[in-house]
């Protein structure tokens, strides 16, 4: 357990309540869920519609979205926010549901809080490391983020074929150009933190054998940003876990197709539970 609370976990200790969207009884099992960069909550509300009939569903702003959006801070920093999110609304354990960036924490709040866990739900998310080129590519982006002190608007204009797929580019214009603005809303500095804090992780591979509970991962079919072959490897090394691929859906498959994602997310709840 981490001993020391950052300014920014005590923000999550006791201000939680402005960065939570929640639905269903408390007293019902939690699912919560830890969005991706440049995403925020409202990402998850499919789920929490859906879902929210036998389940205490929760969604929650991650560090970018906060006013504390301009300080250094990884993933491990991340998770510790989690945790004491979780303190501080009562919940002793969770289904932890991290897409992208929130796949990437959940893994380490699995091995830095894994009493607090019944099990993870990896939308779009992985365990290695970007590759090089990847790394060198998104570092240019966030440092002109940086420089100009905002998202341009090109930049969003190639994000969007990242963060979502085809068939929600060329059919769902309306989801994705409302994203696409919102992001030209956001200070260069958050931007930068946010993807700071994942771009140069290690790999963790060799920790998924120590990861007990059981894994649910869902990826878009149409996923260009993290491949479909890197979240079968990462199956493939956990004791518990399946893949459910979501067609028609890209980086945000429970965005994208959440008829899809929902079905897959409400059978993995119920065999936990």
């Amino acid at each position: 357990m981490a001993t020391d609370e950052s300014p920014a976990t005590r923000l999550y200790r006791h201000r939680h309540d402005t960065l939570v969207t929640e639905r269903g009884d408390p007293a019902d099992p939690s699912l919560v869920c830890a969005h991706g960069t440049l995403m925020d909550r409202t990402m998850f509300r499919p789920q929490l519609e859906a879902l929210s009939d036998d389940y205490h569903v929760l969604a929650y702003d991650l560090r970018a979205r906060t006013e504390w959006h301009a300080r250094p801070y990884d993933l491990y920093d991340l998770a510790d926010d989690c945790a004491a999110l979780l303190a501080a609304r009562g919940i002793d354990s969770c289904i932890l549901a991290g897409m992208s960036m929130g796949g990437f924490m959940a893994l380490r709040f699995a091995d830095r809080y894994p009493e607090r866990l019944d099990g993870i739900v990896m939308i779009d998310s992985i365990a290695q490391p970007h590759e090089e080129a990847d790394i060198e590519q998104y570092g240019q982006m966030i440092t002109t983020t940086r420089e100009l002190g905002e998202v341009p608007e090109p930049m969003g204009e190639t994000v969007r074929h990242i963060l979502f797929g085809a068939t929600s580019n060329a059919e769902r214009a309306a989801l994705v150009d409302g994203w696409v603005q919102r992001w030209l809303t956001y200070p260069g500095e958050a931007v930068y933190q946010e993807v700071s804090s994942w771009l140069e992780r290690p790999d963790f591979t060799d920790e998924l054998a120590g990861i007990e509970v059981p894994v649910l991962a869902i990826h878009g079919e149409e996923d260009t940003a993290l491949e479909m072959e890197k979240a079968e490897d990462m199956v493939g090394h956990l004791p518990d876990a399946r893949l459910e691929s979501i067609p028609e859906a890209g980086h945000s498959s429970n965005l994208e197709n959440p008829a899809a994602a929902n079905a897959a997310i409400r059978e993995f709840l119920a065999d936990v539970y």
